[in-house]
């Protein structure tokens, strides 16, 4: 065993503290690392927070996590001990049902995948304990290699926020010369912009209001059109190919599926904490598609590192030590970041 240091939540109504646990002795599958940066996720305050149901405390959050391999077990030939590497949302899965075999181990048939915090180990009740600390212990199957070209601060957020993104672009083979609407500019938004349009699409950002307007043009977006006004939305029905929504707060599908061609995909990746009304013959009308997502899979996770240092895509953070991550929830809950806050964990104490 190994004590480690890291912040964690002793409840849903606690702000984060000093914590220190233990971490599992590396067995011979196993890469230990130093975690360098972590990612602030907003799901990390709703799981603090206990918002979603059955969270598990004392929390330690945190799955948008880069790091330097410290040492391997016997059985590890992909990585070595000074290696940068990546940890994202999941640590572990059944790895024998179909979606496994599939290499997406997001959807494991057999009780889901075991998830890099509030969640845990497959082998027994110990809970999983997340990236806001100072090392981590991980099976082989389930750590990234992260490009040298790509700058670690930078790079965290692709572990969640990039991956949540690329993956039904990917999936549903966003291409030069498709006109691909964004939905909301924030942490999922910002990287939606910049994948889609490193793969060649006329990129539109749909916002609710002009004030993201010179941000969503520096990101790569050809146009902006808020969504709050009915003329701007009216002349844009059935003009899109494929609209990615970002957006978690509560908002009319409608509005938005009406701006797809015929054929057209429509792919949710935010979470609403009220279901969203569907008009049936919103869908049927002109043979329409919706559809969710969520992260991708593991090789998927690898391939999405190899193309953002291919063309050059990281997200725009704000760097903060372990200590004002109670602060960046509040900013996080206000809106008040651009575009993700990634924590400096060689500020843990």
């Amino acid at each position: 065993m190994t004590t480690v240091r890291g912040y964690a939540a002793q409840d849903a109504r606690s702000p984060l503290a000093p914590f220190q646990f233990e971490r599992r002795a590396p067995g011979a599958d196993d890469v230990e690392l130093d975690i360098l940066y972590c990612g602030v996720c907003h799901s990390d305050i709703h799981q603090a927070r206990d918002e979603w149901g059955g969270s598990i405390f004392p929390m330690v959050p945190g799955h948008e996590i880069i790091g330097r391999v410290t040492r391997v077990g016997t059985n590890v030939t992909r990585f070595k001990a000074g290696d940068s590497v990546g940890v994202g949302c999941m640590v572990d899965s059944c790895r024998v049902c179909t979606s496994c075999k599939d290499g997406l181990e997001q959807y494991c048939e057999k009780g889901g995948p075991t998830f890099t915090y509030n969640s845990r180990e497959r082998q027994g009740q110990q809970p999983t304990f997340g990236g806001y600390s100072s090392a981590l212990v991980v099976d082989q199957s389930f750590v990234l290699r992260v490009p040298d070209s790509l700058d670690p601060a930078r790079a965290a957020p692709l572990l969640c926020a990039g991956i949540t993104t690329w993956s039904p672009l990917h999936r549903w083979n966003v291409r030069a010369g498709q006109r691909v609407g964004i939905v909301g500019l924030g942490g999922l938004g910002h990287m939606g912009v910049k994948f889609a349009r490193a793969l060649g699409a006329h990129v539109v950002v749909l916002s609710h209001s002009e004030n993201k307007r010179q941000d969503a043009l520096r990101l790569g977006a050809h146009e902006f059109v808020v969504s709050s006004d009915a003329a701007q939305m009216k002349a844009r029905e059935n003009s899109f190919d494929f609209i990615l929504d970002t957006v978690s707060a509560e908002h009319d599908l409608n509005a938005y599926l009406r701006l797809l061609r015929r054929d057209g995909q429509m792919v949710l990746v935010g979470v609403p904490e009220k279901p969203l009304e569907l008009g049936a013959f919103t869908l049927i009308g002109t043979r329409r598609n919706l559809a969710g997502s969520m992260i991708g899979g593991i090789r998927e996770t690898q391939e999405m590192l190899e193309f953002c240092a291919q063309h050059e895509v990281v997200s725009d953070v704000e760097v903060i030590p372990i200590q004002q991550v109670n602060d960046a929830y509040t900013r996080i809950l206000r809106g008040d970041v651009k575009y993700r806050f990634v924590i400096d964990m060689k500020s843990l104490k």
